[in-house]
């Protein structure tokens, strides 16, 4: 069996919910349909790692959030998420003006790394202020404009589609290190 490293790092403003998310995929299958108590992870223990194992491999997922590693920049991760929160226009905004520009500008393989916009926080979505709430299409059109691979969205809070996300995010991390890669062809994918 073969074991394999596939660093993951999640960028995205701060308070945007990449910790809360991490923290959620770490209750195993528990904490993907959303029953186990959420646990904070502490910065100090990144990187984060996932474990999964197939007949052919086992995935040594690294995942590093960038509220803790100063040095992010220093990082070559195989697979990019970029994290916004749904209930906050800025974060919405950023993603497209700072985050997107910073893979390009940062990591010589920018234009190769596989990239998943990972929309935060969806138990936070309401119909009730649509001027502050970013529904699916609006997060997937950006994302195409940006021409990132692959859209999803989930709440660490609750669960829902928690388990998608992480298996798609998995799915694509796990083609990285495959001859085609872990780009989607020709244009961002929703889920």
């Amino acid at each position: 069996m073969d074991d394999v490293t596939i660093k993951i790092l999640l960028l995205g403003d701060e308070g945007v919910g990449k910790t809360t998310f991490l923290s959620r995929i770490s209750g195993g299958s528990d904490g993907l349909e959303g029953h186990a108590p959420i646990t904070l992870l502490r910065d100090i223990d990144q990187p984060f790692i996932f474990e999964i194992r197939n007949r052919k491999r086992t995935y040594r997922f690294e995942f590093y959030d960038t509220s803790c590693p100063e040095d992010w920049h220093l990082l070559e991760p195989d697979l990019v998420l970029i994290c916004y929160d749904i209930s906050q226009r800025l974060s919405l905004i950023n993603m497209q003006r700072v985050w997107i520009k910073q893979v390009h500008g940062t990591f010589q393989a920018g234009d190769r790394i596989p990239i998943i916009v990972v929309g935060l926080k969806r138990d936070l979505r309401s119909e009730t202020d649509p001027n502050c709430v970013i529904d699916p299409q609006e997060g997937y059109t950006v994302s195409q404009e940006m021409r990132v691979d692959k859209y999803v969205e989930c709440s660490a809070v609750t669960g829902e589609l928690l388990k998608l996300a992480f298996e798609e995010i998995c799915k694509t991390a796990a083609k990285t290190v495959t001859a085609d890669g872990g780009q989607s062809e020709g244009g961002c994918v929703i889920l």
